[in-house]
């Protein structure tokens, strides 16, 4: 049986009985969970094995990649300089980024890259450096949108990251890795990094792929469920939204676990934390932690307002975003319907419920995702049962 470690206020024991469950029957390898709630934490628990190679176990201070769970940390820095009024989120991105404004890109608002809107989930001709920031941005600049910008939204996986990131840039004077290290991350003494520097190395968990039972690429399509046929058709494509936007590098595959990747800045998938970082930046989002605050409650409620809603144009299923925030779907529910944040591939997870006061994060290694992921789901299950 997996030792898991830590501590469970009263009241909250279902969340360990639901990790437990976890690593018994869901496939976890190496994982921690926390939530906080009235700004004090809950639930802090860790379990399990951070290098399945070496037997390293997951301790207090593991660190896990987190994919795409970053964005809300990227967005978290936008809104903080909007708050600031060095940024307007309703401005032409190229009042801030002048080379933007090529191929009809001129009244492209920054909120539509929060918001997936902008139509820029692929390059035409994918860059053979995935860590250099300036050829990327510039790439970005001089790309046509694939949509008409504002019509539809469709999840900019990776190009959201260098898009978002280099208008900060360009406002703040500093990387994004390096504003959210000194204006979020320190203030808050996060265990959260974009772009790790070499002395955590050590600190970080192994992940594990799993592989799919069956490549549903190769079942004909009249033997699939009529839910799963669009989207199996668009794997198939490789000129579809759904390859481009995971493509824009050549080769396309990028090894999240070196330490070239894990080291550089790319705030739309590479962040590195705990998961006790994850619930403490949503809980300085929705109340104050240890005298910080980081949005004033008008920010907030400007920052998770619904922007864009329906069927994406990548995922090809119901989607729905804030200016940079997941919010609630029936797929992910969260804890009630005001609740907003990011989930990360393979089964990361972070969001904040001001309604409930409740943050929330999750981090594992084992990467499984999907329809057979249940891990996350079970514990906001027993979060919710928690709190009931």
């Amino acid at each position: 049986m997996t030792t898991i470690d830590g501590e469970v206020a009263p009241g909250f024991e279902p969340v360990r009985e639901a990790f437990m469950a976890n690593f018994a029957r869901h496939g976890d390898i190496g994982a921690a969970v926390c939530v906080y709630r009235d700004g004090r934490p809950v639930v802090d628990l860790w379990g399990g094995v951070a290098d399945p190679e070496t037997g390293r176990p997951w301790t207090w201070d593991t660190l896990q990649l987190v994919y795409s769970a970053t964005k809300g940390a990227t967005a978290t820095a936008a809104h903080m300089l909007a708050e600031r009024g060095a940024l307007d989120l309703d401005a032409p991105v190229a009042k801030y980024w002048p080379e933007f404004a090529a191929n009809g890109k001129a009244d492209i608002p920054v909120r539509w890259l929060l918001s997936h809107q902008a139509g820029l989930v692929a390059l035409d001709q994918p860059l053979n450096e995935a860590l250099a920031w300036y050829p990327m941005a510039a790439a970005l600049a001089a790309q046509r949108p694939l949509w008409t910008p504002g019509t539809a939204h469709g999840y900019h996986g990776r190009t959201w990251g260098w898009l978002v990131g280099e208008v900060i840039r360009r406002v703040s004077g500093r990387s994004p890795g390096r504003f959210f290290a000194d204006e979020i991350a320190a203030p808050l003494g996060l265990d959260f990094f974009i772009g790790l520097p070499a002395e955590e190395r050590d600190r970080v968990s192994r992940m594990v792929y799993q592989r799919p039972e069956v490549d549903l690429t190769t079942v004909p399509a009249e033997s699939l469920p009529e839910e799963l046929r669009e989207l199996v058709a668009a794997w198939r494509d490789p000129g579809s939204f759904s390859n481009r936007a995971y493509a824009v590098t050549h080769p396309a595959a990028i090894d999240f676990d070196s330490p070239e990747v894990q080291a550089a800045e790319l705030p739309a998938s590479n962040g590195i934390s705990s998961a006790r970082g994850l619930a403490r930046m949503y809980a300085a989002l929705i109340g104050e932690m240890d005298g910080v605050r980081l949005l004033t409650p008008g920010t907030l409620a400007s920052a998770t307002k619904e922007q864009a809603s329906g069927k994406d144009q990548v995922m090809l299923i119901p989607s729905r975003f804030s200016s940079g925030y997941m919010l609630p779907t029936a797929t992910n529910p969260m804890t009630g319907p005001n609740a907003f944040g990011h989930t990360g591939r393979g089964g990361s997870l972070g969001f904040a419920d001001p309604e409930h006061g409740v943050t929330f994060g999750y981090v594992m290694n084992h990467i499984i995702g999907g329809a057979d992921d249940v891990r996350a789901a079970s514990m906001l299950e027993a979060v919710r049962r928690s709190l009931a």
